[in-house]
């Protein structure tokens, strides 16, 4: 008898981490389909790229005005239910993207797309706080592992619907058809009572634990935006690469990003979440000073690679910390980590550039270094469970 209870458990949260995977995937599809269609958007519209960049700023916009909505809502009425309208809300907004004709439609289409973007984030990882907590070891990584997984399945799929020249309008309605069929499949398995302490108030202010952790998802985040909007122009204008490698960087980086998330659990077990986080930070410096140093192809690639793997993991564990909060719910918790980190990331772009205006791209890389050393010095002070 006992081992049939042992086997139905085994199977409950085995099926919890399933769909948990599958929403996290559903996440990184999504944004990665939207993303390989934007020159195509961009053309469509005839916009040039301050233009476009002007307009692809409401998407943030919405991510930061939803926050702290998105974690009331995980707190009211459960990461459960508020999952599966994300998964559902998030690709049909994709397909609004296809049909824009305006500018105007096309911001009002990427605000709803950043607030649905954020109750994904917010409700997905709610959800993988629990399952990582049935599970009772770290868990946390391979579901962001995951979602970058999809991410270049995304990018794959985006480069064979341009070379079929398929229109973005049918490209994303394949997507969101397969993304309703996923979220029917497998809602029924998600977690459906999140952990910790629910009766905590819906807004709090948060205490210096999740203020610790905001501040290291901070420097992470203004390290991965560094990356995603300056690695190919630091590759272009400093390591002097040939035009078909200067994505190089940018590839190295990704790749050892997702690599480092399918091996960051077993890291995380194996040495414990503070000492990670310290070494993440060293990892993260030591990777942007060797490509700031040593600006040649290979090395550069390298140090991005580097770079990759220090920051994999943080936001995982981040994440997986705030959920288990004494003090605040865990969709509060998340959301108010998340408002910090990502305020790192909208910000760290704009601050290389003009440092790079001002100095050199080169100086203004070795200051992110410092900040993702910050990572280090901020884990020395954050307590947690396992070390």
């Amino acid at each position: 008898m006992t081992a049939v209870l042992i086997e139905e458990t085994t199977v409950s949260r085995r099926a919890n981490r399933i769909a948990v995977s599958v929403f996290f995937f559903i996440a990184g599809l999504s944004f990665a389909s939207w993303a390989s269609r934007i020159p195509d958007i961009k053309l469509k519209l005839h916009l040039n790229e301050g233009a476009l960049g002007s307009v692809l700023f409401a998407l943030p916009v919405g991510l930061m005005i939803s926050l702290p909505l998105s974690g009331f809502l995980v707190t009211r009425f459960g990461s459960k239910k508020v999952v599966t309208l994300a998964a559902l809300l998030y690709p049909v907004v994709l397909v609004l993207l296809g049909l824009v004709t305006s500018v105007w439609q096309l911001a009002g289409a990427l605000f709803l797309f950043g607030v649905s973007a954020n109750m994904f984030n917010i409700s997905v990882n709610t959800q993988a706080v629990g399952v990582e907590v049935k599970y009772g070891r770290s868990i946390m990584a391979s579901f962001h592992g995951l979602w970058s997984l999809a991410g270049f399945s995304g990018a794959a799929i985006g480069t064979l619907m341009v070379s079929l020249r398929v229109s973005p309008f049918y490209h994303f309605c394949i997507i969101c058809s397969c993304a309703f069929t996923l979220v029917f499949i497998v809602y029924r398995h998600a977690l459906v009572k999140d952990i910790g302490n629910t009766s905590h108030p819906l807004f709090a202010k948060p205490d210096n634990a999740i203020m610790k952790l905001g501040l290291i998802a901070f420097g992470s985040m203004v390290c991965e935006g560094t990356m995603f909007d300056w690695s190919g122009v630091y590759f272009q204008k400093v390591v002097e690469a040939p035009k078909e490698l200067v994505t190089l960087g940018y590839v190295s980086f990704m790749a050892m990003m997702a690599g480092g998330r399918f091996a960051g659990d077993f890291l995380i077990t194996r040495f414990g979440v503070k000492h990670m986080l310290q070494m993440s930070g060293i990892v993260i410096a030591t990777g942007l000073l060797t490509a700031v140093i040593f600006p040649y192809l290979y090395i550069a690639a390298f140090g991005f690679m580097l770079v990759g793997f220090g920051v994999s993991s943080v936001v995982p564990m981040v994440y997986g910390l705030a959920g288990k909060s004494k003090t605040m719910a865990p969709g509060v918790a998340i959301a108010a980590v998340s408002s910090i980190g990502f305020v790192g990331f909208l910000i760290g772009p704009p601050f290389i550039g003009f440092i790079a205006q001002a100095v050199s791209l080169r100086l203004s890389f070795t200051l992110i270094a410092v900040l993702g050393l910050g990572t280090t010095v901020m884990a020395s002070v954050v307590k947690t469970e396992n070390g």
